[in-house]
């Protein structure tokens, strides 16, 4: 099948790159020249697990091209997927004047008739509009289908070419049967591929990731309250996992969730939910929490220099918002240098691949380094604010060495409490006892 990929943002890239993989002629469009040029050539402009490895192998068979042409790829594709960027307007909603400019590009060189794939993440009713503008611009027939992305960073490669599941929106049959066919070699194991509405499918992608923020705000919330009684969050959590109806996953206390989708896609979800006059109060509460959250990690370490941070250094295990990726957009890691900032302490950050992401956000305000040991070297504390696995196991002997005071804040709860009181530290995790 011939395929347009418009958007090589996260979203698109991957699914070009795993469309491709799977047998497709894949067209991936952007109109960043430089973008191009280096995605041509196997560079790629963030981190994901084998999506390099994967772009070089479907681009040496020719599989897979990166282009700037617009026309040729609409005009060559019977399916165009929509996959750029919907970023946040200041009020929270989603700005689509990008999905918006690729619809009218698509009417302007479509040549006969085109499935045309929603692939960003939109708000209710979207669909909707992007079906006026090419109908207002275009007399060639086209079917709009909505398929909301459930990749997560980090793991991206594997959820497309394994999905839990896909979701299909639109009521022309011919086109949801072309959608199926070609997301059928990733389905194979029975994975269900659910057929609805465009407007289910478009809040499908905002349920699924509010109902996931909400659990991490609430065990947030849970482990705060244990802190204030006495109580110990980790068998509270176990035994909340042991509950078939609840589940084990997104149950960490931590700092925070951050990343591109739960912040973005519960704001969104707010903002659309004020403009259709229903308010969502168990999100607010979310949002709310989570924003808190965030800050929480800072606060500790102001109590316990009680306020007096100037001068002091601060080493910082960990900026991306979580494990296995560079990305670094609304990671808790941001708000809690910012504060450290704001008391004057001098920071020293360490990160396996999101130090060149936070050399962007900070330049020269903060120190950063390569080695996670050589950040230590003199440090008055240790935060450690992302779980990568290269933290669970350290030298603690060594740790111990480099720091002023052995004196730890983990926004992750990675170590044993007891098991560090024993190796001489001051330790605080979040609703640990």
């Amino acid at each position: 099948m011939d395929i347009a990929v418009i958007g090589t943002g996260y979203v698109g890239l991957v699914a070009g790159t795993c469309f491709a993989d799977s047998g497709n002629q894949v067209y991936c469009v952007d109109v960043d020249k430089t973008k191009i040029k280096n995605l041509s050539c196997g560079i790629v402009p963030f981190y994901e697990p084998g999506l390099e490895d994967l772009i070089k192998r479907n681009t040496k068979n020719k599989r897979l091209t990166f282009t700037i042409d617009s026309a040729l790829a609409i005009q060559q594709s019977k399916v165009i997927f929509i996959a750029v960027g919907t970023p946040q307007d200041e009020d929270g909603s989603s700005d689509l004047k990008y999905v918006f400019n690729v619809a009218r590009t698509i009417a302007e060189h479509m040549n006969e008739s085109k499935i045309i794939v929603l692939k960003s993440t939109v708000p209710v009713g979207t669909h909707q509009k992007v079906s006026d503008i090419l109908q207002k611009n275009t007399s060639h027939p086209f079917a709009i289908i909505s398929n909301p992305e459930f990749l997560k960073e980090g793991t991206a490669i594997e959820d497309f070419l394994k999905p839990e599941r896909v979701v299909l929106g639109g009521n022309h049959e011919e086109a949801l049967n072309t959608l199926k066919e070609l997301y059928a070699p990733f389905v194979r194991s029975g994975n269900p591929i659910f057929i609805m509405d465009n407007t289910s499918a478009e809040l499908s992608k905002y349920a699924c990731n509010s109902f996931l923020a909400a659990k991490i705000s609430f065990i947030n919330e849970i482990a705060n309250f244990c802190e204030s009684v006495g109580a110990d969050i980790e068998p509270i959590r176990q035994v909340m996992m042991s509950d078939s109806r609840i589940g084990h996953k997104f149950l960490y206390p931590g700092t925070g969730y951050g990343g591109s989708c739960f912040p973005k896609d519960v704001q969104a979800l707010l903002a659309s939910s004020q403009i259709h006059g229903k308010s969502l109060k168990v999100l607010q509460a979310v949002e709310e929490v989570n924003r808190a959250q965030k800050e929480i990690l800072f606060h500790k370490l102001y109590t316990y220099f009680s306020g007096k941070l100037s001068g002091k250094t601060i080493a910082i295990w960990g900026l991306a918002f979580k494990p296995n990726t560079d990305d670094m957009r609304e990671a808790p890691a941001i708000a809690v240098i910012k504060n450290l900032l704001k008391h004057k302490a001098k920071i020293k950050v360490y990160d396996p691949v999101a130090l060149l992401t936070a050399k962007h956000i900070f330049e020269n305000k903060i120190e950063y380094f390569e080695d996670s040991y050589e950040c230590l070297k003199d440090a008055d504390a240790l935060l450690i604010l992302t779980e990568w696995n290269e933290f669970r196991k350290p030298n603690f002997k060594k740790i111990k060495s480099l720091l002023t005071q052995p004196l730890i804040f983990d926004g992750r709860n990675l170590f044993n409490p007891k098991m560090m009181k024993e190796y001489g530290f001051y330790y605080e995790g979040i609703g640990l006892i």
